[in-house]
């Protein structure tokens, strides 16, 4: 079971990325997780999908989970879990903020599928 300890608060750098403003928190099965203030995020990098093959999937999820997106972009970024966890973070993190669990499976299933190129794993 996931929650948010901290709502999400950024501004807009451009069309896509957007600055937290403030720490973003997380509590998780697996931890507690910040996207710290500051952190540039695309929220659910949607903006490959604007094609017409995809133009259902993007309007099935567009606008939806942006604060479980910037909590998996972190997790993403600083590979502080395996990537097969950060999804699973994602999944509860995006009911934790309510998206409907139909709509939570379709955006994991997404990550699953085309997250790998994006995935860093952590220095050892």
């Amino acid at each position: 079971m996931s929650r948010f300890l901290t709502t999400l608060q950024t501004e807009q750098l451009g069309k896509w990325k957007h600055r937290l403003l403030t720490d973003l928190v997380l509590e998780d099965d697996l931890g507690t997780f910040t996207a710290p203030a500051g952190y540039q995020t695309d929220f659910a990098s949607l903006q490959v999908l604007h094609n017409v093959v995809l133009f259902v999937f993007f309007a099935l999820v567009a606008g939806y989970g942006n604060l479980a997106a910037t909590i998996h972009d972190q997790l993403y970024t600083t590979g502080q879990l395996p990537r097969k966890d950060c999804d699973a973070v994602f999944y509860r993190a995006l009911r934790a903020e309510g998206v409907a669990a139909w709509r939570a499976f379709i955006m994991w299933l997404g990550v699953r599928l085309g997250g790998k190129g994006h995935y860093q794993r952590a220095s050892s």
